[in-house]
């Protein structure tokens, strides 16, 4: 019989309906059974694409020993980490300060008020018994010392929520953070660190920004490197486009398979990026066929866009990835297949396992005609193969990321069609998203979770309907990113001038979570300081900058301490001190498009472009700027100063040049 996950909208949850084990979602009743039946709480915490959140399931969880002794001495709650990252973030802070490190699945033992005793992530099912006979035991005969431990670490980690204190990110810190970058750079296979090896997304751009800030090539380099590694490494699908979670290995050669929104989204934006600063085609291609993939695999119905692709098919990574030299000859034929071989790396003893090889492509082939027809044949015979499944559910952040990276892309690499796709579902994330005037976390099929949104989904998809605002020339967007902006400084505000994750009104845990750490995406600190600071300079509001400004100081300590862990503040920093550089184009026509062309080149961090007739409604930056003998114009003003408007390209060019 199904259990109580049936009714869920998370799929990560409704993998579990059928468990043997009595799960209850994460609700104040499971907390009371618990109290009624006077028996501590396991909480298990994984999301619907995680390999050993898989393994662990079918181990232990669909195992009918497991499910007696779980059932019997213990209320088992299961969180989708995706869903309630609220609930994720206080118990895996619980469970890095009781281990040294965290990760998914995560398994907490609680006390019926909530508070962690016990922490640790993936256990084999005889580690899990033994687990669990020992908590009974600990419960049974010693369950004062068991209520003191956990009221002590939920005090002490209460204590370490306070930021303490924060760091202005000057020119000079700004400058450290590129140095101590340097000394961390894999100068063999690019990136930062070894084994495993993320896409270090956000560094990457705020190298980017440091660049076209200074004029650094050392930040470029780092930049530019990684990015053509990856793009050429398996962690970067060759035939489908889109990277994967990971690399295991520190030369990006086999991926964690899994493929994320969040990711790709960030270095659709990112790839873009680097083509605008540098023109290189590798990274116009990298940054459509990730496009291509948004759209393609991870669209839904309503317009928005999934989560995930799973790390496994029918339960075995890379099955639906990895090739064999005979693989490519079945499908190609003797000359093409061993082609195809040398191309893409694929070798008889094999890069990955079994003798099979995930497919690299470490040189530009030769012919490109017979690349491309080559590559198509590869993937439609791959389209044969099973498939992962799809966690499609759509979180509010990643949509918001997805949209600032398709209107950004749409908008450099002249594909208007990846606007429309933007539109869309920007369309649809505030259309069902927003309930009474608050953002939801997570939507499925169209329908509306009931999770709130956190600090993230409003920096993010503010975020991303400014970059919208900025591709269309449309108004809506940019009032409803103000209005998300005036909800989240009212309802996440910190005492210190940084952001909690979680509103003032949200459910109370044992911490209210806050962390102004990067990792897989912007910090709901960074996010917010970023969107705020972009606001600001599309309305001229400085009460925006302000709050930008006292975020980003807030989490400058951490910045100047571990760059690799604030990307996207160490961004938003850049921003901040180059900007804001205002660009209003008044005007509609071949003319001022061209103006507008011109202005959004620029890699200023510190850029705003809006085009649009003049004294366009809902555009302060058009205001009182009419057209110059009735041509079209630029204005361009950097820190509210403003020049003289300009009205051909030349001239603009020399204006932003300066």
């Amino acid at each position: 019989m199904p259990n109580r996950l049936a009714d869920s909208t998370s799929p990560y949850l409704l993998q579990h309906k059928d468990n043997p084990v009595d799960w209850w979602p994460w609700c104040p009743e499971a907390f009371a059974e618990a109290r009624e039946r006077d028996v501590p709480v396991l909480l298990s915490v994984g999301y619907a694409a995680c390999h050993w959140c898989h393994v662990m399931a079918h181990e232990s969880f669909e195992d009918d020993e497991v499910a007696r002794v779980l059932n019997a001495g213990f209320v088992a709650v299961k969180v989708d980490r995706e869903e309630r990252p609220d609930i994720d973030a206080v118990y895996m802070a619980a469970t890095t300060a009781l281990t040294g490190h965290g990760g998914w699945p995560m398994t907490c033992l609680l006390t019926p008020d909530g508070d962690p005793f016990f922490a640790g992530t993936y256990f084999p099912k005889a580690q899990f018994l033994q687990l669990l006979a020992g908590a009974t035991d600990a419960w049974t005969t010693q369950r004062a010392r068991v209520l003191d431990s956990g009221a002590h670490i939920a005090s002490r980690l209460r204590e370490l929520s306070d930021a303490g204190g924060g760091q202005v990110l000057d020119a000079d810190a700004l400058d450290a953070a590129v140095l101590q970058l340097r000394g961390q750079f894999d100068h063999g296979a690019a990136g930062f660190g070894g084994a495993p090896k993320f896409p270090p997304s956000m560094v990457l751009e705020f190298l980017l920004r440091h660049h076209a800030r200074t004029g650094s090539e050392d930040a470029l380099a780092m930049a530019a490197s990684t990015c053509e590694v990856m793009a050429r490494g398996g962690i970067y699908d060759q035939l489908a486009g889109g990277f994967a979670r990971y690399s295991v290995d520190a030369r990006w050669v086999v991926p964690h398979f899994e493929k994320m929104l969040y990711d790709n989204a960030q270095l659709l934006r990112l790839y873009t990026h680097l083509h605008r600063t540098t023109g290189d085609p590798l990274a116009r291609r990298v940054a459509l066929e990730t496009a291509e993939f948004l759209l393609r695999d991870l669209r839904t119905d309503e317009g928005g866009f999934a989560s995930a692709l799973d790390a496994d098919t029918d339960g075995v990574e890379g099955l639906t990835y990895a090739w064999t030299p005979a693989q490519l000859v079945e499908v190609l034929g003797e000359d093409d297949g061993r082609r195809a071989a040398s191309l893409l790396s694929v070798t008889d003893a094999g890069t990955f396992e079994h003798g099979s090889s995930t497919l690299q492509l470490l040189t530009d082939p030769e012919d490109d005609a017979w690349w491309a027809v080559t590559r198509e044949r590869l993937f439609e015979a791959r389209k044969l193969r099973p498939q992962p499944g799809c966690d499609d559910k759509v979180v509010t952040s990643w949509n918001g990321l997805a949209i600032a990276g398709l209107a950004d892309a749409g908008t450099l690499l002249e594909r208007p069609d990846l606007v429309d796709a933007a539109v869309r579902c920007a369309e649809f994330v505030t259309a069902t998203h927003v309930v009474d005037g608050r953002l939801r976390r997570t939507s499925r099929g169209g329908v509306v979770g009931t999770a709130a949104g956190v600090a993230d989904d409003y920096g993010n998809l503010a975020e991303g309907l400014l970059a919208l605002h900025q591709a269309t020339g449309d108004a809506t967007w940019l009032g409803a990113a103000r209005g998300l902006l005036t909800t989240a400084v009212e309802r996440f505000s910190a005492d210190d001038g940084g952001f909690h994750d979680t509103s003032d009104d949200a459910e109370v845990l044992f911490t209210r979570p806050r962390s102004p750490a990067d990792n897989a995406e912007p910090s709901g600190q960074s996010a917010l300081a970023g969107a705020l600071l972009t606001c600001s300079a599309l309305t001229g509001d400085p009460g925006l900058r302000d709050r930008a400004d006292a975020a980003l100081a807030v989490a400058g300590r951490l910045a100047v301490r571990d760059p690799r862990f604030a990307g996207w503040t160490l961004s938003v920093a850049e921003a901040a001190l180059c900007g804001p550089l205002q660009v209003a184009v008044v005007g509609t026509g071949a003319d001022a498009d061209a103006l507008a062309e011109t202005a959004r080149r620029s890699a200023s961090p510190g850029l705003v472009v809006v085009q649009g007739a003049p004294d366009a409604a809902g555009h302060p930056l058009l205001a009182q700027r009419p057209l110059v003998d009735g041509h079209a114009a630029a204005y361009v003003c950097r820190g509210f100063v403003c020049d003289a408007p300009v009205t051909d390209v030349a001239a603009l060019t020399a204006a932003l040049a300066r």
